[in-house]
């Protein structure tokens, strides 16, 4: 259970003071007045939020057509990029970064268009490197014991997170998956209660996936892209955070629920929230998804008022029968 790290941008070098890395990120000596984030994924955005709502000008440059990163709803990203935009956050998207160089305390980034080849210069006061992380598995002494990494520098592992090694077991970040603490902690209870014999089972599809932004943003299951890649009928219900009491009383009405159901058997495959406590409200849809529900049987369970959560009954109840009871 190594973890993972920072992974470096090629001819970028990072001082962790005015070329950051997302630890650096964490520790900037001031606010500057203006920051390049290179990568418009989860961290990017997550950070460039944080340095936004605290007076900086930020920019983040990403190689991608969409924010948010891998995995994500393409509706919902386009609907996540338009409130971040809102809020100022400014976004180059299908563009790629050639270069970085300091020149009189400021950092000049070199950007080129992956559609037309325009190239800019774009200067700053931080640049923050924000272009993912990669399995921490190098000077370990793995290939003297005789266990290889995969071509991204993992650890294979089979059903019991068991390496080529029998006695020696992988988990988190080091193995296939999403790189996220709590994929990492249900690995860890499961392999350990394997090793004494007890049942080993991970639902992968059931683990959500959260952008800690303001609001936030959570998934969990499948989204569009993957359903109709996959030739799967479905419905959609949605329901917006601006026809929910609480979120109104509130004043944080930015965001929506939106359910993907089977077509034909009502089973809850996809949910994707965007909102005041997406973050909680999602585990919601995880254990619902579970233990296989309908979006019938979250539409027919009582939900407190008011709360943020009763938009997430309704976007099953628009799932399952059509329409929403408040948003008419």
């Amino acid at each position: 259970a190594t973890g993972s790290e920072v992974t470096p941008f090629p001819g970028i070098e990072v001082d962790e003071e005015s070329i950051v890395s997302s630890t650096g990120a964490l520790s900037l000596k001031e606010v500057p007045e203006k920051m390049i984030v290179i990568g418009a994924g989860v961290i990017g955005v997550e950070l460039g939020s944080v340095w936004s709502r605290l007076g900086t000008q930020v920019t983040a440059v990403e190689f991608m057509g969409h924010v948010g990163g891998m995995g994500i709803d393409m509706d919902m990203s386009k609907q996540f990029q338009r409130i971040m935009t809102k809020q100022g956050l400014k976004f180059k998207l299908n563009t790629k970064v050639t270069g970085a160089k300091k020149e009189g305390g400021k950092i000049t980034v070199s950007v080129e268009s992956v559609k037309d080849g325009k190239v800019e210069d774009m200067v700053a006061d931080v640049l923050l490197v924000c272009v993912g992380r990669r399995p921490y598995t190098q000077n370990l002494g793995l290939e003297e014991l005789g266990i290889e990494l995969d071509n991204r520098g993992r650890v294979p592992v089979n059903s019991r997170f068991q390496s080529v090694l029998p006695n020696v077991y992988a988990i988190g970040d080091c193995i296939a998956g999403p790189m996220l603490a709590h994929k990492a902690e249900d690995e860890a209870i499961i392999s350990a209660e394997g090793m004494v014999g007890g049942p080993v089972h991970i639902d992968y599809n059931c683990v959500p996936s959260v952008v800690y932004t303001h609001p936030e943003l959570a998934w969990v299951g499948k989204s569009e892209e993957d359903l109709k890649s996959e030739g799967v009928e479905y419905s959609v219900g949605k329901f917006p955070f601006a026809a929910n009491s609480r979120a109104k009383c509130n004043n944080d009405t930015d965001g929506l629920v939106k359910i993907l159901g089977d077509k034909h058997t009502d089973r809850l495959l996809g949910a994707h929230i965007i909102g005041p406590g997406a973050g909680e409200m999602i585990n919601e849809a995880a254990l619902a998804m579970e233990y296989g529900a309908s979006c019938e049987d979250i539409a027919r369970v009582c939900h407190a008022h008011p709360t943020c959560s009763e938009a997430f009954r309704e976007a099953n109840l628009a799932a399952w029968s059509g329409k929403a009871i408040n948003n008419m």
